[in-house]
């Protein structure tokens, strides 16, 4: 306890409380006897505040140990007029009323419970040793309390996206089309020869309908998935005294969990101990104001609630459903309906062709009714007429039926409904490959803004290293101390260290029962400075907290750099305050420093550089340095601030010692690096180590090169950085590569001025005040290892190895991503431009279309779902990484797309209306095998014209095709189904049956679509979008005339002459 912290006592509704008839004698016996307690706790606080404020060494003020005898007993909470003797596990009735206690933050009944102690030995929890172990006792408890899992809205079903694709106009209409020429055909023909025409459209429309529901289904179904294993994160507990870490999802009620900065709260509970807590509650209540926890005005911790400072243990009470956020989650649906930037230009670009496709099919409707009025019959010279007479109205209905579908098929066909699927496949197989790759991705946007990155901003410790550290040098006084002299320090001076490293720390050091090795946990660097002192220094961790008490802690962040703590010895009356941190800072606090006898001396000018030289070249090294310091008995160890409030005391330490600590690069970072230069990528380094530390870690990486030499450019410290003016950071923050001595803020600042320069910046974060930074980025990356769980809600996509090299993986998908859908929109393109001019020139010149309704939903089936599918799983070629990265203002389509699909299609169609208008008599065969041919070319073109998209500027499209199962099996699942179509479904394709040499024939035009594509790629084209010279037609020609006309016409213009009077 620090300070006051108790409010004032309302005396008057104590006697009311306790002179109130319908409380039991038992109730009453317990509110007298926290009053008491509460009562004496405020006096001392009081008093403790005073004299403090006094600065008062020695105080007047004692206090004794006063002690009333109450037998009171426990109270049942469903009986509370009787006492119980022994408290078991509460049963599922009385933990309801626990629930409830937290939830209405209840300090009455808690005190009225004893406490947090008495609900923790209720739950049958030792508050040290936390719940047992084994599976038998976690299992009962999460049978009597429940799991740590809430209710969700159940997942789309299959039938869900039948259901959808059902609302598309345009399927409805072919369903009434099929419909009535089904009954129009059985009418005329029969049943048994009527049925096929209607019943091929019917089952031409369910099969695109039921892959659409499939594979829209099994999107929403990895999705689903990968939401899952995004919320299944990791919670600290203390189980049999052994720290370890559990599922969110196993934690059960009685568990003790160790929160630290950054941490989600995992479930509602009871704060046991700990310093300096605050937590976020936002999520909960929508109130920004962090909520300062103590034990006793504000005990109550809340599932869902993020620590922003301090430490604590915390006792769960309730899980799951019983829980305020668990309620609040199960009722939150799990549509999110995110629509990505490529997404929403996509729609746009489906729209326009779509109104294109339209048009063209609202021609073709007129063109055909216009020729069917006009020429369905023959007079007695053979010429076309129409003869009501010699036509019945069936007749009439059945063709404008065919007609109508005919149109429609052709806005099925032209608007680009593959776009969205392609999308969503892409997005889905990138997640899943990236997932694979260690790379989790929260936000589908960040797929596809990720390949335009233009600059990262990284993280060194364990991002660029391995993050596993080791103590490689220790100073004590101006002497390096080596492994083997470690001995000779003198004995007051070890047990200064074991105080500095024991009790300044989060960490923890567990010895287990068995004899096994230590097991040390906490952040990197505390476990390499723990594991020093425990094996050098002969530390025990357990001694040492029993032997001390601590009175106030000053927990470490980013932007102090240190972590301070005031401890006194039980028993004695000294006081010693102990500060660990970033070695200079540390230093610039000392005005004396200890040598290896325990002798103290003055730390003069001379022996700071001294020191300030043993730092740089420990840094030089590539170690981290972090310093120790103390202070003895003073004050009481505190000093005030401008606004009075109790700080540990920062000045007039002594310098304990100084540990070097190395973090090797990772392998890999630098071929990483490399690869990013090629790509155009820029790396910057940001980093809270010293500028010496920083350099070299960053030449040892490559992102500097080994004769850097002026300093001033490309290195640069975070407070040099913020104190620019704004034009100084705009003019040199291209040129910074590394900035050490970093704060959050500064690396805030730096990504917002790379944006204002027009830079697409992705950030890796792992704190929780890299928050602010990792929202502002283009594309936030947070740390999967060592990420806070703030830090991983405020990114994108979290880097689950906390490895550099997946960075660089996640550039690679980006650009994936954004290339894949570039190759399925050329593709489909293609097949949109040659199916609508063939089907308009071919209904003008001869009345007719040469693919039926039923062929052109099997083109579409190709080209919607087995092109996206095909198309959307190619990999991340090295070629990607070899251009620069895609700006967001470039169009979607290219010039080398336009270059590529113009030519395919003016091929296409050059092909299909010669064998259009010159089919029969080039083959000698009829009209049906003839409009057999078209169909079975067309097709086949676009299996052709499939491995040409594979690549939009490499003229050797067969690279890597080997790699692409999927690719391979899904030509060879098209191109049997297009012989099953021909050879053997007749009647459902209305098809005819082709011959050895047609079906070479068929093969050898399409095939001509590969030279073509490798002829036409060595065509160059220009950089400028195509549709600018447009614009520029626009503006120069059509914008003037619309001038003229716009423009109000002045008298002069009229020929009226103005007369000034």
């Amino acid at each position: 306890m620090t300070g006051s912290s108790y409010s004032p006592l309302d005396y008057h509704s104590f006697l009311l409380a306790i002179t109130t008839t319908s409380f039991t004698a038992a109730k009453k016996r317990w509110r007298f006897a926290c009053f008491v307690i509460y009562a004496r706790r405020v006096m001392v606080s009081l008093a403790e505040e005073i004299v403090a404020r006094r600065n008062c060494t020695d105080s007047d003020i004692s206090f004794g140990h006063p002690y009333t005898a109450l037998d009171i007993g426990l109270v049942d909470l469903d009986h509370p007029a009787t006492g119980i003797d022994t408290v078991p596990l509460v049963p599922s009735t009385n933990h309801a009323k626990l629930v409830k206690l937290v939830k209405d933050k209840d300090l009455a009944t808690l005190c009225l419970l004893s406490g947090v102690e008495g609900i923790a030995a209720s739950l049958d929890t030792e508050m040290h040793r936390g719940i047992s172990g084994d599976e038998h006792g976690v299992a009962t408890r999460r049978d009597m309390f429940g799991s740590n899992t809430y209710r969700k809205p159940p997942p789309k079903g299959l039938l869900h996206f039948v259901i959808d694709a059902f609302k598309d106009t345009t399927i409805l209409i072919l369903l009434v089309c099929a419909g009535l020429s089904l009954g129009f055909g059985m009418k005329e023909q029969g049943i048994q020869e009527g049925w096929y025409e209607g019943g091929s459209i019917f089952v031409a429309v369910f099969l695109v309908i039921a892959v659409s529901a499939l594979s829209n289904f099994r999107q929403e179904t990895q999705f689903d998935k990968l939401s899952k294993i995004s919320n299944n994160i990791k919670v600290n507990v203390v189980r049999d005294a052994r720290p370890q870490k559990i599922s969110i999802f196993d934690v059960v009620v009685g568990d003790v969990v160790s929160l630290t900065t950054g941490d989600q709260i995992p479930a509602d509970g009871l704060f046991l101990d700990g310093h300096s807590l605050q937590v976020d509650e936002s999520s909960m209540t929508g109130e920004s104001d962090h909520v300062e926890i103590d034990p006793d005005r504000n005990p109550f911790l809340f599932s869902g609630a993020k620590v922003v400072d301090g430490y604590a243990r915390m006792l769960v009470v309730s899980v799951g459903m019983d829980t305020a956020w668990g309620e609040m989650m199960s009722s939150i649906s799990g549509d999110s309906n995110e629509r990505t930037p490529l997404q929403a230009r996509l729609d746009k670009l489906t729209s326009s062709i779509g109104k294109v496709g339209l048009a063209v099919a609202f021609l073709v409707l007129v063109v055909l009714l216009v020729r069917y009025f006009t020429g369905n019959t023959e007079d007695k010279n053979g010429d076309k007429e129409y003869n009501g007479s010699k036509t019945s109205t069936d007749d009439i209905l059945n063709a404008v039926v065919r007609i109508v579908a005919a149109a429609v098929t052709i806005v099925v066909v032209a608007i680009p409904e593959g776009l969205p699927l392609a999308v969503t496949l892409t997005l889905a197989y990138s997640m899943k490959r990236m997932m694979a790759d260690q790379a989790m991705v929260r936000k589908l946007s960040a797929c596809e803004t990720m390949g335009s990155a233009t600059i990262i901003c990284t993280d060194k410790t364990g991002t660029l290293t391995l993050n596993q550290m080791k103590v490689t040098q220790f100073w004590l006084g101006e002497e390096s101390i080596g492994e083997d002299y470690y001995n000779t320090i003198a004995p007051n001076v070890v047990k200064l260290f074991h105080q500095a490293v024991g009790l300044n720390t989060t960490g923890s050091v567990f010895i287990p029962s068995s004899g096994a090795e230590p097991e040390i946990s906490g952040s990197p660097t505390e476990k390499a400075i723990l594991s020093w002192a425990f094996y050098a220094m002969n530390m025990q961790m357990e001694e040492i907290k029993n032997k001390y008490t601590i009175l106030y802690v000053d927990t470490f962040n980013s932007e102090k750099k240190r972590s301070g703590v005031l401890i006194n010895e039980k028993g004695d009356d000294t006081v010693y305050v102990h500060w660990k941190g970033a070695a200079e800072m540390i230093l610039a606090m000392c005005s004396a420093y200890c040598h290896i006898d325990g002798t103290v001396q003055c730390m003069d000018d001379a022996a700071r550089i001294n020191f300030e030289k043993i730092i740089q070249g420990m840094a030089a090294s590539s170690l981290r340095c972090i310093a120790l310091a103390y202070k003895q008995g003073v004050d009481g160890g505190f000093q005030y601030d401008e606004k009075d409030k109790r700080m540990l005391q920062e000045d007039g330490l002594t310098l304990l010692g100084i540990v070097g600590i190395k973090d090797p690069c990772r392998p890999g970072v630098k071929k990483a690096v490399e690869t990013c230069a090629l790509a155009g990528v820029a790396i910057k380094m940001i980093t809270g180590d010293n500028a010496f530390t920083a350099k070299a870690i960053a030449t040892e990486c490559g992102i500097l090169g080994l004769d850097t030499g002026n300093e001033g450019i490309e290195v640069v410290e975070g407070s040099e950085f913020r104190n620019y003016t704004h034009e100084e950071r705009m003019q040199r923050v291209d040129q910074i590569r590394v900035m050490a001595r970093s704060s959050p803020f500064d690396k805030l600042l730096m990504v917002q001025c790379l944006k204002q320069k027009g830079h697409v910046v992705a950030v890796t974060g792992d704190g929780t005040n890299d928050a602010p930074a990792l929202k502002e980025a283009d594309i936030g990356l947070s740390m999967g290892i060592q990420g806070t769980e703030v830090a991983k809600e405020s990114s994108d996509i979290v880097i689950l190895d906390d490895n550099f090299a997946s960075v660089v993986t996640v550039l690679r998908w980006g650009r994936c991503v954004y290339n894949n859908i570039q190759k399925f929109i050329q593709f489909q393109l293609t097949v949109n431009v040659a199916a609508l001019v063939i089907n308009f020139i071919a209904a003008v010149s001869a009345g007719e279309v040469p693919l039926t309704a039923v062929q052109l939903l099997w083109v579409n089936l190709i080209m919607d779902t087995l092109g996206a599918l095909a198309l959307a799983t190619e990999q991340p070629s090295d070629e990607l990484m070899e251009k620069s990265p895609v700006g967001r203002t470039e169009p979607l389509i290219t010039n080398v797309m336009w270059r590529n699909l113009l030519a395919q299609a003016l091929y296409q169609i050059a092909v299909l209306l010669t064998l259009q208008f010159r089919g029969e008599s080039i083959f000698n065969v009829s009209a049906a095998v003839n409009d057999t041919l078209i169909f079975n070319t067309f097709v086949l073109c676009q299996v052709f014209n499939e491995f040409n998209s594979r690549s939009l500027e490499k003229q050797n499209v067969f690279k890597g095709i080997h790699r692409n199962h999927l690719f391979l099996a899904i030509i060879g699942i098209t191109i049997v189904l297009q012989v099953i179509m021909v050879e053997f479904l007749k009647k459902f394709a209305d098809t005819e049956r082709l011959n050895w040499g047609q079906w070479v024939a068929c093969i050898l035009l399409a095939a001509v679509s590969w030279p073509i594509g490798w002829v036409v790629k060595l065509v160059p084209v220009s950089s400028k979008p195509f549709f600018s010279y447009l614009k520029k037609l626009k503006l120069g020609f059509v914008r003037p005339i619309q001038n003229i006309f716009r423009r109000k016409p002045s008298p002069s213009m009229l020929g009226i002459r103005c007369e000034t009077a």
